[in-house]
């Protein structure tokens, strides 16, 4: 049977699920397709042209290779298309984004005859994606006296390739759509259950919200021709949790306007806005298809007399709504004037001036951000190569510096690593600006996307500039199913031929790991000046400044070795008083939340990043707090360290490194060894007092300054998603963070689940000796709750079975991780038994395995969205609630939560933390948990 019958057959499968034909990435296929256009008595050929038009996939995929290299054929005359014209294949090549393409259109536009040259060359104009190899032969045919190589670089000098687009229109009318109250996680754009299916854009569209949803939707269309929908989070934050491309992607999908009528699916500019704005990982995710996304304020805080906010029973503030955006309204969004009308444009309801900025206006008349990245390099080669000075097209980076004024921690590391600024230029917060990434991570539900994103834009290699990055495995380590059989190996060996070090080996010659990806990052950041960008939102590093990022961003970052963004402003957060034995960090995160919402009343970490002066915590436990940030809406989170704990880590980290060299995992650069000598150098600096540990200067300014009281911790503290909380808003927030007294030891646990990137060896040593003291105790431990444990690395799980810990886990577990035959299938039942799970992601992640319907989890995890880890049952809400290692695993075996005094007997005689401010450093930073 041929490809192009077996394509017909999917075609028929696809029909009964309404789908249209999966667009074609495969060159055989269309080399099939192309000899069927060829035979004109070819009974498949009409829809072969069809196909061969408006359904190959563009960008450096095999079949764009096919497509260009017929196209070319048809140019020149050597193959006669009635339907595709010259003219028309030259419009086919302009849409193909780069790579072959662009190679045919140089072909084409540096050969013998000149009226192709020409022809090609105005298409050439209209291009951005670029590569070395290509600009390189534009070059010396430049200098070779080429008159069509000087016509093109004096065309890109002038950013014609964007100055000749449309300008945004001056009116945007907008119908809103209420897609759910309170904060909407990325979850319900696209949920992680069906991460699977999200580089098939038309089939993960349809998980979007709900099919109710998304018929609501399409009848708004049809209500309202001309007007682009608004999806909206009324009283609370669009896109928390994670950035999700996919979510991105399924919201153009559905509201947002075709990219290229001769590729499928693609969709950009869509709209979308919330109460209290979008999070910040998620507008950037937004800004690279062109979107809109607005902070509505449509509900303010209700003042008293004196101008104080009126408190409710809870000592929130009561909020009255300034003006409706129920479903159905009719909104004006003026581009000029950057505001938020009604319908018919009399009266101004928001000012939306931070979603129309210069750059952000530009990214919409580009179709998104990508065309301006690589459009401003490629504007600044060719006024280079002209000797020209490169003229002002673009919108400035805006550069914000005040005289005598310090600069935070994260001022400084830009500062360090910003590109294309002035030598001595100090920039504060508020500036825009290009900045060298030095360590890039992708994970696996984003990373089919993000190699999705690199063919788009036609990259092939990455860059040299980036000193390392990583293609986990992890999210998908939970079930070894079809989909991650067809999905992974695919990913990893692209990946690895990209140059990644990647956690499967497309070789085979090591052991396939999935190992935690935010754990593997944290461990080759050997830099605290470095800035790092990953596909995930808990891409935060206790080293470095770390940004979770859209699978897109990441590509970019892989593909160029920058990113652009603002330097956000800082939240101080710095501590007093004493912690008690008793309590573990994790106790101290969740009340760094409780105190700064009690100090201020607003979340002033939203958006923001987080200098929390951390002192005397290695980097795994530091990495605890700098986690959770991302739940805080924070735009990223940097620890300020002393000078001999940075050295420990880093001492850490290089062994960790050496590990994955021994396993086979470095690549013919050295990337690993590379990281190893860079930390070398790092601890020289520190030792010698050339370049000591980060530290804010003295003047810098920030926006809060939050201080955190260690004698109030007296007790665990559990973060509640207050599932029944009669405002919806309030509802699945990480806000509301309880005592475990609250509970009166009443509250009923159905299962217990230690693991993701919030734990780490410690907390397998903790469950170990919790199990071990419950059974001195207690002669026997039986659980009345299931306790599912993963760790996070293959590594830990080593060093426990050297250390003992993992043969007491054995002692106690009723099922343990088998690579050599991992579960195919999700659990849907547990018993109440101890389960060793494979390392990785696991409930958290909540796209593979989730608890049953309806339980209520304690988890040492992050996610207490709706639906992430459980889902509701037809009589309950599942709820998913957030708490320490030793409380989880206590809560497993009482089936409930524990009183206090329950808890200090079951933790008495381990050493949970060793924490103090950096001016009441103990003997010994290390703990149970290193």
């Amino acid at each position: 049977m041929s490809l192009y019958e077996d394509y017909l057959k999917e075609i028929e499968t696809r029909k009964g699920q309404g789908l249209h034909p999966k667009p074609i990435e495969d060159a055989a296929l269309v080399e099939e397709i192309v000899a069927q256009i060829k035979d004109t008595g070819n009974q498949h050929r009409q829809e072969s042209l069809k196909f061969f038009i408006y359904n190959t996939l563009p960008g450096t995929t095999s079949a764009a290779g096919a497509k260009a290299k017929f196209l070319k054929e048809i140019i020149l005359g050597t193959s006669v298309v009635d339907e595709i014209t010259p003219a028309f294949a030259f419009e086919l090549l302009s849409h193909m984004k780069g790579g072959p393409s662009v190679e045919v259109l140089l072909d084409l536009a540096l050969g013998d005859d000149a009226q192709i040259a020409r022809d090609a060359a105005e298409v050439l104009k209209t291009q951005v994606f670029l590569y070395d190899a290509d600009t390189d032969r534009l070059k010396a045919a430049y200098e070779a006296g080429n008159e069509i190589a000087k016509d093109v670089l004096e065309s890109y000098a002038q950013a014609e390739f964007f100055t000749k687009l449309p300008d945004i229109d001056e009116e945007i009318k907008v119908v809103t759509y209420v897609a759910a109250e309170g904060d909407i996680s990325t979850d319900l754009l696209s949920p992680g259950n069906q991460a699977h299916s999200r580089s098939d854009r038309e089939l993960h569209g349809k998980c979007m919200i709900s099919e109710a949803a998304q018929k609501e939707i399409e009848a708004l269309k049809l209500q309202h021709p001309g007007k682009r929908v608004m999806l909206i989070a009324e009283k609370g934050t669009m896109g928390v949790g994670s950035s999700r491309m996919s979510g991105v992607n399924n919201v153009a999908l559905w509201t947002g306007k075709q990219a290229s009528p001769y590729v499928p699916f693609v969709n950009i500019a869509p709209v979308v806005a919330g109460t209290n704005g979008i999070s910040p990982i998620f507008l950037t995710t937004v800004g690279v298809t062109g979107g809109i996304g607005i902070d509505l304020k449509n509900w303010v805080k209700k003042l008293d007399e004196n101008g104080k906010p009126i408190l409710n029973n809870d000592d929130s503030p009561v909020l009255e709504q300034k003006y409706s955006v129920e479903t159905g309204t009719v909104l004006t969004i003026n581009t000029k004037t950057k505001k938020l009308y009604n319908d018919a444009g009399d009266e101004e309801l928001a000012d939306v001036a931070s979603a129309l900025t210069p750059q952000k206006v530009e990214f919409m008349k580009a179709g998104g951000s990508y065309a301006i990245v690589f459009g401003k390099k490629l504007q600044s080669f060719a006024a280079e190569t002209l000797g020209i000075e490169t003229p002002p097209v673009f919108a400035p980076n805006k550069e914000v510096s005040h005289e005598g004024q310090g600069l935070t921690a994260v001022e400084k590391i830009f500062n360090r690593n910003a590109v294309g600024v002035a030598e001595g230029k100090v920039l504060h917060a508020g500036s825009d600006v290009r900045v060298k990434v030095n360590i890039v991570g992708s994970q696996d539900t984003t990373g089919l996307m993000t190699s999705q994103e690199l063919e788009a834009m036609a990259a092939t290699v990455i860059a040299p500039t980036v000193d390392g990055a990583y293609q986990s495995g992890c999210h998908t380590a939970s079930v070894w199913d079809l989909k991650a059989q067809a999905n992974i190996p695919k990913l990893m060996s692209f990946m690895n031929k990209f140059g990644l070090i990647t956690a499967r080996d497309p070789k085979d010659v090591y052991h396939p790991l999935t190992d935690v990806i935010h754990k593997v990052l944290n461990d080759i950041t050997v830099d605290d000046w470095a800035i790092i960008i990953g596909g995930d939102s808990h891409t935060r590093m206790s080293k470095g400044v770390a940004f979770g990022a859209d699978s897109g961003t990441v590509a970019l970052a892989l593909a160029t070795g920058e990113a652009t963004m603002p330097i956000p402003e800082s939240v101080k957060v710095t501590f007093k008083g004493t912690m008690k034995d008793h309590m573990d960090f994790r106790d101290v995160v969740h009340a760094t939340q409780a105190q700064m919402l009690k100090q201020f009343g607003d979340n002033v970490f939203q958006g923001r990043i987080i200098e929390v002066h951390i002192g005397t915590l290695l980097a795994d436990q530091a990495f605890t707090f700098t986690d959770w940030t991302a739940e805080m809406k924070a735009k990223a989170s940097i620890c300020i360290s002393n000078d001999d704990t940075l050295i420990e880590s880093l001492e850490i980290a290089k062994s960790r490194i050496q590990i994955m060299i021994d396993k086979g995992m470095d690549n013919a650069n050295k990337v690993l060894q590379g990281l190893i000598d860079k930390a070398d150098e790092r601890i020289a600096e520190i030792r010698s007092g050339e370049k000591p540990a980060l530290t804010p200067d003295e003047s810098a300014k920030y926006f809060a300054e939050v201080v955190v009281d260690l004698d109030l911790i007296d007790e665990p503290m559990i973060a509640d998603p207050d599932v029944n909380n009669e405002d919806v808003s309030k509802r699945y927030t990480h806000d509301t963070i309880r005592p475990v007294s609250y509970y009166r030891g009443e509250k009923k646990v159905d299962l217990g689940f230690v693991g993701s990137c919030m734990v780490h060896k410690g907390d397998m040593k903790i469950v170990a000796q919790m199990l071990k003291n419950l059974e001195k105790t207690n002669e026997k431990v039986e659980f009345k709750a299931p306790l599912v444990v993963a760790a996070p690395t293959y590594n830990i799980i080593d060093e426990l079975k050297e250390e003992g810990d993992w043969s007491i886990l054995q002692k106690y577990s009723g099922f343990e991780f088998d690579d050599n035959s991992p579960k195919n299938t999700a659990r849907t039942e547990y018993e109440n038994i101890l389960y060793l799970e494979r390392p990785g992601c696991n409930l958290c992640m909540g796209n593979q395995e989730k608890a049953a319907k309806g339980d209520t989890v304690l988890a040492t995890s992050t996610r207490l969205f709706k639906g992430r880890v459980v889902e509701d049952s037809s009589d309950k809400k599942g709820e998913s609630l957030l708490a320490s290692t030793p409380v989880v695993v206590l809560s497993a075996i009482l089936g409930r939560t524990p009183s206090l005094d329950e808890y200090k007997a079951a933790v008495e005689g381990i050493d949970l933390t060793k924490f103090a401010p950096p001016n009441q450093k103990p003997l010994d930073a290390r703990s149970v948990h290193f």
